[in-house]
């Protein structure tokens, strides 16, 4: 049998093709293609990054330059992989190309210890050196994570200089990026645990990089490396591709510095703050709400690791700019390599900036992207499997995916439910754990944060971020300047301030001293209150020292800024500011912290006039207050609280940042109320909560420049004493956020929360660690509990008024001598309330007045806060009152409502929203007025009206008529009829 030369020649040809190629990989880690990559000249060598200017021999300016800004775990050459790359397209198409390289954290100096603040101020230096050299705005585009970069950059720069945006697969909504579906409460745990405890020590190698990249796809690794082994015979086969795989195999890998992955971690998987803003650069915070150019999105159709759901949150994160975007059916990589990157993704940018510039029509492929959240989304596993599966396989997937999905749905449910726990259980157990000598205070948490997290965000004011370590210093200085002028533990020293950090950190101050602080509202009557407080010593800030200082008490001014003059000089004032700090020599007596649960830890000064009053807060019932607001509005490092309500009411320091600083959240200071800085705001710190009292957000919603729109971060808003209408405006407004409205009494241990927030102006349950309530039978006339035959106080039944009562412990522990004893059952102890409320079917309490402020009339008692409650809910009724007037010496309840701008009330209206009430709880008189005054926590007021007394017959006057249970108008004869001794002039 003779052999055919051709059968033995072509395999053994192929074996030494193969041995060739292979020895050549082996040596050169590849195959030598004769590509020679795009020319360029390094402008700029910098600390962070060098600037690459591809193509140098284009002369500067005469093209529109494109920034384009690589991912921290991939080398800047991913532009010029191929001859087809970015660089060479993008030349080759009119642009004049630039690449910023931030080197290799294991080669460049201080490389492992560059966080993300460092590479998106890098893009930003970047963009100035192209804008100095060429005169040009410039466009940017970011690949993955280098898209991020360029988001942040024109937001920290306010987009001057840049002319528009390109992204490709940049994720931005890290709730829709969750890798297999892992629910986002599952994963912000971890991410949180990764970045406290492990990325703050430890780095990513390349390797790893490498590595982690090919697992997110192992069998397609694998099918690429069989392939390229199978076809290593066939060298023209394999050099098309040959750069790309040594690239996504080796070379096109760098190592990831462990800050910047914690800070990802932080801020953008935890605080998911690219869609709600606060983003923290160089102690500024940013939002995406500050682009205001134009922006170019690709979304890859098969991404998985830049998810299309994800990706399309810009136009979320962005409401002011105009957003586009092109789909292309490519995964993450080959958004930018490849044949597609090459044919489809680099040639719709040149035809962009082409348009943005005025030099051609907009390209086919983009288009507006849209606010369509509903819409499935492509990058889904399932789509995938539909690309290349029969039709059989797609109804069997179907099925499968809906499975997965009523699994994945419970699953997600679960943790849901776990996390939440995880994050109330320690915090009720730390509270069941607060006996009178546990140590415990303000002061004793901020410090607490500072050891747990010193680099941690405490709060934010002026768009400058404040850590934990920064305000801890603060308030020990302020602590040393307090002692230096004679401040004592137990001293109750007068704080007159506006809410600002200064008010804070001298509050924090006063506590880590020991000493207690009495908050004065500013403007409230200074005399008045000093007598009654007892104070001999005030601090106060630059606003206030005028009015301090005329008070002839010593005056200690903090705060006002670097660049402030005091103008009054009195001996009696002292500049703690001009305190150095470090020539103060430490007593011996002195103990960081000293505060015990049961220790009084605050005075609030509350009412005006002969109605002013004073009520002690301890430290236990702040800690009350304060986790028991975390727990109830579930409040997280993930969450930045706004505290509008003023640092002086209960709301501002014991529930709006009380609650944050146990919750572990931001705290957000304003410059007061002023709506334009608040929706600014709102989406610069990327709040999530808003805190109030009583009709501040009137003041926000009635602003005709509010523009809030659709896409806010707000979830949530806490506070106490909203009316119902406003209730209802400010959910229809903000939603999807809810209200979360407070009673904490100071009496007792008391906190309710409405924490469903579906009965509007319901106070809601006691929350859980808090101090057990009842309703104790009352006589709101006689000003008497009611008893049954053998002596006991009656418990009240559903729907019946009592007075509110909390449970004191039986060593009277916390009581503060306030406890009754032997109420409802022999032996036990009771705290009394001043304020009456109703149960109702399903347990929640209802506010129905203050005791001293029932209308007492000939038919019995008239409770104020359900009138108010049904008015308030009158579309047309903007604030409402109600009140006792003496008239022909009986008692009327009259109530006064102030009406919407254009808006007119009928009595029939006003009769159709009272008919909810029994006859006997109905106001004699309803009357509109021209103003109800508010405090100076913006409680409406009916003490001036009250004093007016009989309202003046008129068309907007109404008086009840129990025969038919209408209200009709008051003329002047039905009043001389009605009240013949009083005057109807």
């Amino acid at each position: 049998m003779s052999l055919d030369p051709d059968k033995v020649m072509g395999p053994l040809q192929r074996l030494i093709a193969t041995a060739q190629n292979g020895l050549e990989v082996m040596r050169l880690g590849g195959l030598d293609t004769g590509e020679v990559a795009s020319p360029f000249d390094v402008v700029e060598r910098k600390r962070m990054y060098k600037l690459r200017h591809y193509h140098p021999e284009t002369e500067v300016g005469t093209l529109p330059p494109v920034l384009l800004v690589p991912p921290l775990m991939v080398s800047a050459d991913v532009y010029d992989v191929t001859s087809d790359g970015a660089v060479g397209i993008l030349h080759r198409a009119g642009l004049d190309p630039w690449v910023v390289d931030f080197g290799s954290p294991a080669t460049e100096e201080g490389g492992w210890e560059r966080d993300l603040a460092d590479h998106i101020v890098a893009v930003s230096d970047a963009i100035d050196d192209i804008h100095r050299r060429t005169k040009r705005d410039v466009h940017i585009a970011g690949y993955s994570q280098g898209g991020m970069f360029t988001y942040q950059a024109a937001a920290f720069r306010k987009c001057e200089n840049i002319a528009s945006i390109m992204t490709f697969g940049s994720p931005v909504d890290a709730a829709a990026n969750m890798p297999l579906g892992v629910p986002v409460e599952f994963a912000t745990k971890g991410a949180e645990f990764l970045a406290d405890h492990v990325f703050n020590r430890l780095s990513i190698s390349d390797t790893m990089v490498k590595t982690g990249f090919q697992l997110l796809d192992p069998i397609k690794t694998v099918k690429s490396r069989i392939d390229f082994v199978r076809q290593l015979h066939d060298r023209e086969a394999l050099l098309p591709r040959e750069q790309q795989r040594r690239f996504l195999s080796n070379e096109g890998w760098v190592p990831y510095s462990g800050p910047a992955i914690a800070d990802l971690l932080k801020q953008f998987v935890v605080g998911n703050r690219m869609m709600s803003g606060g983003f923290v650069v160089r102690d500024q915070v940013i939002s995406l709400a500050d682009l205001t150019i134009p922006i170019l999105s690709f979304v890859g159709e098969v991404d998985d690791i830049g998810q299309p759901a994800a990706v399309r949150g810009i136009r979320r994160a962005a409401p002011n700019a105009e957003v586009f975007e092109a789909d292309i059916r490519a995964g993450h990589f080959g958004l930018v390599v490849g044949t597609k990157a090459a044919t489809i993704t680099w040639p719709a940018v040149a035809d962009w900036v082409q348009w943005r510039e005025d030099l051609g029509p907009r390209p086919e492929l983009i288009y507006e992207m849209s606010y369509d959240e509903g819409a499935s989304s492509p990058g889904s596993a399932g789509s995938k499997f539909a690309a290349t599966a029969t039709s059989v396989v797609e109804v069997t997937a179907g099925i499968g995916r809906e499975i997965a999905n009523i699994a994945q749905g419970a699953f997600r449910g679960t943790i849901g439910m776990s996390s939440e726990a995880a994050r109330a259980l320690p915090r009720l157990a730390r509270l069941g754990q607060i006996q009178p000598h546990t140590q415990i205070s303000f002061g004793s948490l901020l410090a607490e944060q500072g050891r747990r997290a010193p680099l941690g965000e405490c709060f934010l004011f002026d768009d400058r971020v404040h850590t934990n370590a920064a305000v801890n210093t603060r308030i020990d200085n302020v602590v040393r300047g307090l002692i230096s002028v004679g401040v004592r533990p137990s001293a109750q020293i007068g704080v007159l301030m506006e809410t600002r950090p200064s008010a804070l950190v001298t509050i924090a101050a006063l506590s880590r001293l020991g000493a207690v602080a009495v908050l004065l509202p500013p403007g409230t009557d200074l005399p008045t209150a000093i007598e009654l407080s007892g104070i001999d010593t005030l601090v106060t800030d630059p606003n206030n020292l005028k009015s301090a200082a005329a008070t002839g008490i010593k005056v200690l001014v903090l705060g006002g800024g670097e660049h402030r003059g005091l103008d009054v000089e009195v001996e009696t004032v002292i500049d703690l500011e001009q305190i150095d700090p470090g020539a103060v020599r430490i007593p011996a007596w002195y103990k960081p912290n000293p505060g015990l649960a049961r220790e009084l830890a605050f005075i609030l000064v509350a009412g005006v006039g002969d109605r002013m009053e004073l009520k002690p807060v301890t430290n236990h019932r702040w800690a009350l207050s304060a986790f028991g607001t975390a727990t109830s509005a579930n409040l997280g490092r993930q969450d930045t609280v706004y505290c509008l309500a003023p640092l002086h009411h209960s709301s501002g320091l014991l529930v709006s940042v009380g609650g944050a600083v146990a919750g572990g959240s931001r705290i957000a200071l304003g410059r007061g109320l002023d709506p334009d800085k608040f929706v600014e705001e709102i989406h610069r710190y990327g709040v999530t909560v808003v805190t109030y009292t009583w009709t501040m957000m009137r003041e926000i919603l009635a602003a005709e420049s509010l523009a809030i729109g659709r896409d806010h971060p707000i979830r949530l808003f806490i506070g106490s004493g909203m009316p119902v209408g406003l209730w209802y405006e400010t959910t229809e407004r903000f939603k999807p956020a809810r209200v979360l409205e407070f009673y904490a009494s100071i009496e007792g241990d008391v906190v309710l929360a409405n924490v469903s927030g579906i009965k509007a102006g319901c106070k809601g349950r006691p929350v859980p660690g808090t101090a057990h309530v009842e309703l104790a039978a009352y006589d709101a006339v006689a000003g008497k509990f009611i008893e049954q035959d053998d002596g006991f106080v009656r418990r009240c039944e559903t729907d019946e008024v009592g007075l509110l009562m909390s449970k004191a412990a039986t060593d009277g522990a916390f009581a503060g001598g306030a406890a009754m004893r032997g109420v409802f059952d022999r032996g036990d102890a009771w705290i009394p309330t001043e304020n009456l409320f109703r149960r109702d079917a399903d347990g929640d309490y209802w506010l129905v007045d203050n005791k001293k402020t029932v209308v007492k009339t000939a038919r019995g008692p008239v409770f104020t806060q359900p009138i108010i409650d049904l008015l308030d809910s009158i579309p047309e009724v903007d604030l409402a009152v109600a009140y006792g007037v003496e008239v022909g010496g009986r008692t009327l309840a009259v109530a006064a409502v102030t009406l919407h701008k254009g808006a007119e009330l009928e009595a029939d209206t006003v009769t159709s929203a009272i008919r909810e009430l029994a006859p006997a709880d109905r106001p004699d008189l309803v009357h509109v007025v021209d103003e109800i005054a508010l405090s100076s926590t913006y409680r409406p007021s009916n003490r001036a009206l009250a004093a007016r007394g009989m309202p003046a017959p008129g068309p907007t006057t109404w008086a009840y008529e129990p025969h038919d249970g209408a209200y009709k108008e008051l003329t002047a004869e039905v009043a001389a009829m009605l009240f013949p001794t009083e005057s109807t002039g």
